[in-house]
């Protein structure tokens, strides 16, 4: 029988147990129940309407992300070193991106969420994207209405990195992971648009369509879809994309190797065994002239 190699082999530094999988399924049928909730109702058009609920938004949210923490660690599925992991990542994330400043769209800490979701797993991706833009917050006076929306969306990028097919690699793993993060980046940016949309149809700035209460699904997605285009894909959006695309092509190969090097360094689905070393440590050894003395008592 052979085995896959040590590259190969399928790291996940929270594992994905029944449990798991249903607060995930939980948290993203929620979250996306956050932006899309406009198209299903007839929302008040005030351009920060959302500054009143996001504080709501943000105290449902950040509950899943702790769920899904503490329920691996009293299953044992998130030790230390993952909790460590975490942190560490997390603060790189943070302090990268103030580097882009989302000048242009250059968003400087998606590649390495896409390329940490890679090697460590659906789960600690989805906590990942939840932490690094929530740190960077901190880190950039960021915090505000669009946070919860923000953490949300990376935690889906992170997510969907982790969940792509783990047998490839080599330069066609390079190139399946430049082209999720520029899928990635529209994605983000069509999320992170429609949080706003519904809530500038009366706003002196508003550009390209704007969001018709009460009128149909599709007619609305319609006037999102051009208004996306008009406001964000060819310039911040495009922007991201190249940016992921670009950092993963030069340097994903030396970041997937050292992250891969301290996951299999850290052992994280290594499994703990207990022997009994004080019980033997207890019994004193026999020697020979105590076999000796015990034989002539016998006899």
């Amino acid at each position: 029988m052979t085995t896959a190699p040590e590259g190969d082999r399928r790291v996940s530094a929270i594992r994905i147990t029944a449990r798991t999988a249903i607060v995930l399924t939980i948290a993203s049928v929620a979250g996306l129940a956050m932006f899309l909730w406009p198209l299903f109702a007839s929302p008040a058009p005030e351009s920060a309407a959302h500054s009143g609920d996001a504080p709501l938004i943000f105290a449902v949210t950040l509950p899943f992300v702790v769920a899904i923490v503490l329920a691996e660690m009293t299953s044992g599925g998130l030790d230390s070193k993952a909790l460590a992991m975490l942190g560490v990542l997390s603060a790189i994330n943070a302090a990268l991106r103030p580097l882009g400043a989302g000048t242009a769209g250059i968003e400087t800490v998606f590649f390495m969420l896409v390329l940490a979701g890679r090697v460590f797993g659906p789960g600690f991706g989805f906590v990942l994207g939840c932490t690094s833009l929530f740190a960077s917050a901190l880190l950039t006076a960021g915090v505000g209405p669009w946070l919860p929306f923000q953490m949300l969306a990376s935690a889906w990028v992170g997510l969907g990195a982790g969940l792509l097919p783990k047998r490839v690699r080599g330069r066609r793993e390079i190139v399946m992971l430049a082209c999720y993060g520029v899928f990635s980046a529209y994605a983000f940016g069509f999320l992170l648009n429609m949080w706003f949309w519904p809530f500038l149809a009366d706003s002196a700035t508003m550009v390209g369509p704007a969001f018709v209460p009460g009128d149909g699904i599709l007619d609305n997605l319609h006037r999102f879809f051009v208004f996306t285009v008009l406001t964000s894909t060819f310039g911040w959006d495009t922007g991201r994309a190249i940016t992921n695309c670009v950092a993963v092509v030069l340097v994903g190969p030396a970041v997937l190797a050292a992250l891969r090097r301290a996951a299999r360094k850290a052992a994280f689905e290594a499994p703990v065994a207990f022997e009994p070393t004080l019980a033997r440590a207890a019994t004193p050894p026999r020697t020979e002239a105590g076999a000796g003395e015990s034989a002539r008592t016998t006899s």
